[in-house]
């Protein structure tokens, strides 16, 4: 039986992308073979990786002037890519930090060149520091921010103007959940275990004038115009991520683009928040106007009972809402691969649980 999974990544695929990779997992297009069995270099897997970035292109409308590369190492490979591809020693770098995963971009940053932080949302993580608050740098090589910071549920609500210097996201948890206008940015990454597909593939759509500039010591197989120039085939890819995520580009096209996605995301996270909001036993103390759309972070006023909450939540079939480590308390997340009958059936446990725990 399929459960209601609110993982924060590896999160839940779309069933029928999944019913469809069953399918074709022993005899992909009649070949006789999986797809995990094809060269990469084959005619037939070309055509996926080619129709997997025409889709990516067409859902998120990017600029010809921007290069779509498929690569591995995850999002926590870039945060030493990026200054590798895009700064030298000598460069000042701009970073805000909003969260665990901004703070890990800096701490990795820093080994490459100088890091300002521009912006800070303080300790506790709680708020998205305003434009007005950010102190950017005129002659930075680059300025990076986390729209969306998984661990403590923390979203940007507006894209930081930079001015002349590149803007550099890291859309793990946010892309394709919306649409976005692409040419704001000099650089999106994004691993894929939450709106893209599986683990083991990392997405990166980068302008072409920021591409050549690696430095010397920059592994060839990490050097953006070395991948560029080579379709991403530089290298074995990670071919059934890759082929995975044409799925999901796929699902994502027949549900309406991001546009209608966007709209059933926003309509999926103000239900969540309303129901805490109303509660006596959970709250949320991110700012109303930094609350997350993929990650709904809350917490119960009576610690004690947090273990009978995921108990009792996974015999219901809820799984995969235990906090981070770093945060405690629950966080589910809701991607959109999440349906908002999902959203819907843990509304109405956390209700019967407080009226029989509170």
């Amino acid at each position: 039986m399929r459960v209601f999974n609110f993982s924060p990544g590896p999160a839940v695929l779309p069933l029928e992308v999944l019913e469809q990779a069953r399918d074709e997992l022993l005899d992909w297009q009649h070949s006789g073979m999986s797809v995990m069995e094809i060269s990469h270099r084959s005619k037939a897997f070309l055509q996926v990786a080619s129709e997997a970035e025409a889709d990516l292109r067409d859902l998120l409308s990017i600029p010809r002037n921007y290069k779509v590369l498929f690569m591995q190492g995850g999002a926590s490979a870039q945060f030493s890519l990026v200054p590798l591809n895009l700064a030298t020693p000598q460069s000042t770098v701009d970073y805000v930090n909003t969260g665990h995963w901004s703070h890990r971009a800096i701490a990795e940053a820093g080994r490459y060149c100088k890091v300002h932080v521009a912006g800070d949302a303080g300790d506790d993580y709680t708020r998205v520091p305003p434009q007005s608050e950010l102190r950017l740098s005129a002659d930075a090589a680059y300025a990076h921010y986390t729209p969306n910071e998984t661990i403590g549920g923390v979203e940007f609500g507006y894209v930081p103007d930079t001015r002349r210097v590149p803007l550099v996201a890291d859309m793990s948890s946010s892309i394709l959940s919306r649409p976005i206008d692409v040419s704001k940015f000099g650089l999106i990454y994004a691993g894929s275990q939450k709106n893209i597909g599986p683990s083991g593939l990392v997405v990166a759509i980068v302008r072409d004038d920021l591409i050549g500039h690696a430095r010397s010591e920059t592994p060839r197989v990490f050097d953006y115009k070395a991948i560029a120039d080579n379709q991403s085939m530089l290298n074995t890819p990670p071919t059934f991520a890759w082929y995975m995520a044409g799925l999901v580009f796929k699902w994502l096209k027949r549900a309406g683009g991001l546009a209608a996605v966007g709209e059933r995301n926003r309509v999926k996270a103000q239900t969540l928040y309303a129901a805490v909001d109303a509660s006596q036993l959970y709250k949320n103390t991110v700012a109303k106007d930094a609350r997350s759309w993929m990650n709904v972070t809350f917490a119960l006023n009576k610690p004690e009972l947090d273990a009978t909450f995921l108990t009792e939540a996974a015999a219901a079939g809820l799984h995969g809402l235990k906090g981070h480590r770093v945060s405690g308390g629950m966080r589910a997340s809701i991607y959109n691969a999440m349906p908002l009958a999902g959203v819907e059936a843990l509304i109405a446990f956390m209700r019967e649980f407080e009226r029989k725990h509170a």
